[in-house]
């Protein structure tokens, strides 16, 4: 390792001096940017100013090799004016993503996954128009196992369609200097469409970046809105104003995921294609509202945060009590990446007394406690670490036997209920909102294969198939299905 060839080489790197031990420490700093939004004439310049101090963050965490003697880890919390419990001991390797460096080196081949080729559904296999095929009903993308190419000819149609009178979007984090996505959109900008898009600068490590096209958006006559004070805009949609046969329609994309290209390979995610007009008159109040043209407080069937979505999560949570204490068919199924609300957790909780059964899929932060007696014996709370990077969100609801299924851009945060941007759309066709509840949401809650399940205590039980039960890995089972195997 390069910290053992520099240990070794200690007295020349000080010449002069005798060393008697070296030991191996790293910190970790806080990223956040420390903005006064409120008080900033100029966000762009406010945030390009505070990138060139990231590296002097505060030090939030001392990582120090085992056997470090007291007095100097003592010393360096001191120096870093850290407490002990930012102190971690660690054994083997530090900063592990330097790793990457050698993931990729040719010659083991058997070391790695197999490569795989995402699918294009059989409905989208060369098609070269489509708008047409979104007129005839709505189309549902499960990534990585199907393509996210048609997003990307969704946006470079819309840049060279006549009929094409506007284009909006919101971007959250692109793939970097070469987005297919952007150059779509300066395309559209440059062929003289309305385009409007909201990039939030904001974006964790993706500021420089944002703020690139942000200027080359705007240079090209793109209408560029850099977020709003206090709030980060993380929801994922596309908003496309065409001008059919039969008079104006709006068609939109609504994700649970980035517009990255590269990351809609690694990462598990939603693509849905619609152009119904009760989502499009919604879509086009929150474009609106983003960009400065009104102020709505309420939306029809999507759930918008900061406005409506906690208000209606709850509701929903409160819902099934109701069916259960009714004797009605009631049940929460749900796959988010975290779990850290106060009001939610206290509403599955009263679920759970009230019968409601609830099966949830964590991938990460999850405060809620499962299987505690009076409390929450009604809740299972696994988790999936495989392959692929579950970045998903579905909700279904059993309403009663009236199925609601919801796919969101937000987890069940306080961070993205209350002070973000974000939006979770009804899966409104029942073919699709079946295929999320049954083929994809069902098979992920039988995993026994790369699947943890949450213990009362806080802990994780990897599960493992029991005796005489076939194993199922989620991710594998998608693949190759989406493989035709």
């Amino acid at each position: 390792m390069l910290e053992d060839l520099i240990a070794h080489h200690l007295d020349g790197l000080f010449p002069g001096m005798h060393v008697r031990e070296s030991y191996l420490f790293r910190v970790t700093r806080d990223a956040d940017l420390d903005l006064q939004e409120d008080e900033a004439d100029d966000l762009l310049r406010a945030i390009e100013s505070e990138l060139r101090r990231r590296r002097f963050g505060e030090p939030v965490r001392l990582e120090v090799e085992r056997g470090m003697p007291e007095y100097i880890r003592d010393f360096l919390c001191s120096s870093l004016e850290l407490e002990p419990v930012d102190c971690y001991e660690t054994e083997g390797l530090m900063a592990l993503s330097d790793l990457w460096q050698i993931v990729n080196l040719p010659g083991y081949e058997q070391l790695r996954d197999k490569p795989f080729m995402p699918a294009i559904p059989k409905r989208l296999i060369g098609v070269t128009d489509i708008f047409a095929q979104i007129r005839e009903g709505d189309i549902l993308l499960h990534h990585p196992y199907e393509s996210f190419d048609p997003v990307i000819q969704f946006l470079q149609q819309a840049a060279e369609d006549e009929k094409v009178l506007a284009i909006k979007a919101t971007l959250y984090r692109t793939s970097g200097k070469n987005s297919p996505i952007v150059r779509a959109l300066l395309t559209a900008a440059e062929n003289e469409k309305q385009v409007a898009v909201v990039i939030e600068l904001k974006a964790r490590f993706d500021e420089e970046n944002n703020i690139e096209w942000a200027k080359r958006l705007e240079r090209a006559g793109a209408h560029v809105v850099y977020g709003f004070a206090n709030q980060k805009v993380h929801a994922k949609t596309l908003l496309v104003v065409r001008e059919d046969e039969d008079g104006l329609r709006r068609y939109m994309h609504f994700g649970t995921g980035n517009y990255n290209e590269k990351t809609a390979r690694l990462y598990t995610d939603l693509s849905l294609f619609t152009c119904r007009s009760e989502l499009g008159t919604d879509d086009a109040q929150l474009f609106n509202a983003l960009t400065g043209f009104s102020k709505v407080t309420d939306y029809e069937d999507l759930w918008v945060a900061p406005v409506t979505l906690h208000r209606e999560l709850i509701a929903r949570i409160d819902r099934e009590t109701e069916h259960a204490r009714a004797g009605r068919p009631a049940g929460i199924r749900a796959k988010i990446n975290a779990i850290t609300e106060g009001d939610v957790v206290r509403a599955l909780y009263r679920a759970s007394q009230a019968g409601v059964p609830i099966d949830l899929m964590v991938r990460g932060m999850c405060v809620l406690r499962p299987g505690i007696p009076g409390v929450s014996e009604n809740i299972r709370v696994r988790s999936i670490v495989g392959r692929f990077l579950e970045h998903s969100r579905i909700w279904v609801f059993e309403n009663g036997g009236e199925l609601e299924t919801i796919i969101a851009s937000a987890d069940w945060m306080g961070r993205n209920l209350d002070r973000r941007v974000e939006l979770a759309v009804p899966v409104l066709d029942p073919v699709m909102a079946e295929t999320l509840s049954s083929q994809i949401l069902a098979v992920l809650l039988a995993d026994n294969v790369k699947s943890r399940e949450l213990q009362g205590d806080g802990t994780y039980a990897r599960l493992s198939p029991g005796p005489g039960e076939m194993p199922v890995d989620a991710q594998r089972v998608f693949l190759a299905q989406a493989q035709g195997l």
